[in-house]
């Protein structure tokens, strides 16, 4: 659904000239109306660095989409040394791609740097290492035209192809026994924070918000709770998933993970109206496994067993999703990591920045990128 936002200037105008509220309403639906079946001019904005390969497979799965109108891809090339150029020439002649080359600055700016110069007016933000379902913008398409949102995102999952260890990570990323299937596609949430791997925002939305901010990771929330503020509403389309390969081994996972525990606490400290006590779960779940050891020279191992149990959980659940025990066995040990590595950069951040005061920027520079 292609807002006319002339039509929308033309209603605040008269709305401001003392119209009746029925008058208003009726004017401001027609202007939905007028436009609900017209289609939408989708851009796909894609940063990438150093990922010819990952480029190579998202373009190969977006030559296959099934959508049937007119829609662009920008790939935005952040200071990489190893750039994928050749690879995008080679889907020319399938799709309608750019490309850009710009200096290092990180993830935020280089997208905001594609939605800058894309010329659709709904932009689709994917990450290099994803995969795209066929249906994937006829699904967004859908959605959109049933229920308008200025701002959306997708859950990811995982293809039969990807390693083991990408499946168990996949997992410790969107079970409800983790994440509480939040990256999953669980909508049993008050307000669905969109994730940049797969995430859409309306020009008028980008251009109102200035998009992404300079902090990674950590700018989709940022982003989402700034949209909030100015009025914008996001929502979660459970159809529009995509297959996201996250290529990291344990060491780069428990890194990132911990990043996004140090993220949290800036967050909450520049928007403490969206601070939560399940922010603090991860934390509490490392000091509490980190008790029931001790405990144990005590003969006291009720709550070591609890812990066993969830583990056991895990361990059951991840075998029966993925059909393999050896998968089972390995997400154990990405939640256990997913824990550890956030819980203890979420301690680390809360003391800080929320009990010693310190400017984010200088206790953590490398969450920050200069733009």
């Amino acid at each position: 659904m292609r807002l006319n936002f002339k039509c929308i200037k033309a209603f605040k105008i008269k709305a401001h000239c003392c119209l009746k509220p029925i008058f208003v309403k009726i004017l401001h639906l027609y202007c939905i109306i007028n436009t609900a079946f017209k289609n939408m001019y989708f851009s796909l904005i894609i940063p990438v660095y150093n990922r010819p390969d990952e480029v190579d497979e998202l373009l190969e799965s977006l030559s296959k989409l099934d959508y049937k109108e007119n829609f662009e891809i920008v790939i935005v090339e952040d200071g990489s040394t190893i750039r994928c150029k050749d690879v995008v020439s080679q889907y020319q002649s399938k799709l309608s791609i750019s490309y850009y080359y710009k200096e290092n600055s990180g993830p935020g700016d280089s997208r905001n740097y594609g939605m800058k110069v894309a010329k659709g007016d709904y932009f689709i933000i994917f990450d290099s290492d994803c995969i795209i379902p066929a249906e994937y913008l006829t699904e967004v398409d859908t959605a959109l035209k049933a229920n308008y949102v200025d701002c959306f995102g997708g859950p990811d999952r995982a293809l039969d192809s990807f390693s083991n260890i990408q499946k168990a990570i996949n997992f410790a990323m969107t079970s409800f026994l983790t994440t509480g299937g939040i990256r999953g596609g669980s909508e049993k949430i008050d307000k669905f924070q969109p994730r940049s791997f797969n995430m859409g925002i309306s020009r008028k939305a980008f251009e109102a918000s200035n998009g992404f901010g300079n902090i990674h990771p950590g700018e989709d929330p940022d982003l989402s709770i700034r949209l909030w503020n100015l009025g914008f509403e996001t929502k979660l389309f459970s159809k529009a998933y995509v297959y996201h390969k996250r290529r990291i081994d344990w060491d780069k996972f428990s890194i990132q993970v911990n990043k996004f525990g140090k993220a949290r606490p800036i967050l909450n400290s520049w928007y403490p109206k969206y601070n939560k006590l399940t922010f603090f779960f991860p934390s509490v779940f490392v000091i509490g496994l980190a008790l029931s050891i001790a405990l144990l020279i005590f003969t006291y191992d009720l709550l070591a067993k609890i812990y066993c149990v969830y583990f056991f959980m895990i361990f059951l659940v991840s075998s029966y999703q993925n059909r393999s025990i050896k998968i089972g066995y390995l997400s154990v040990t990405a939640v256990w990591k997913q824990f550890l590595g956030y819980g203890l950069g979420f301690l680390e951040s809360y003391i800080k920045i929320i009990i010693l005061k310190q400017k984010p920027e200088k206790a953590f520079p490398n969450l920050f990128f200069k733009v």
